[in-house]
């Protein structure tokens, strides 16, 4: 089971390939939005923004979201550094129920981009 620190790790390394991403993934990494990320094994939810192509986190918390952001993601830390280090494709996840993601019909269809 990964821990809080290789979460976070993965995190930030998802955040630094938004940042060097070209063309339309470029385009859909520079929304700005808030973020959260509960990784459901832990019970613990990273909350951020994303904000000039990166995801910036703020604060970590136990527990679920305590508010609602605007893009929402959840799954298990094994999932989340295998979806970062590309052992795991997103759309593959996604339809198995390991990852959620929620977000606007207008954000989802942007971040089908990056994903």
């Amino acid at each position: 089971m990964a821990t809080i620190e290789e979460c976070r790790a993965a995190l930030g390394k998802l955040s630094d390939n938004m940042q060097g991403a070209e063309g339309d993934v470029r385009a859909a990494a520079a929304l700005d939005r808030s973020v959260t990320c509960h990784i459901t094994d832990l019970d613990v939810t990273f909350v951020g923004r994303m904000t000039d192509g990166r995801i910036e986190v703020d604060d970590t918390h136990p527990g679920p979201p305590h508010d609602k952001a605007q893009i929402r993601l959840a799954m298990a830390g094994d999932d989340l550094v295998a979806l970062v280090g590309g052992e795991l494709n997103f759309a593959t996840a996604w339809g198995r129920g390991r990852v959620r993601l929620e977000a606007s019909l207008l954000d989802l269809f942007r971040l089908r981009k990056l994903l």
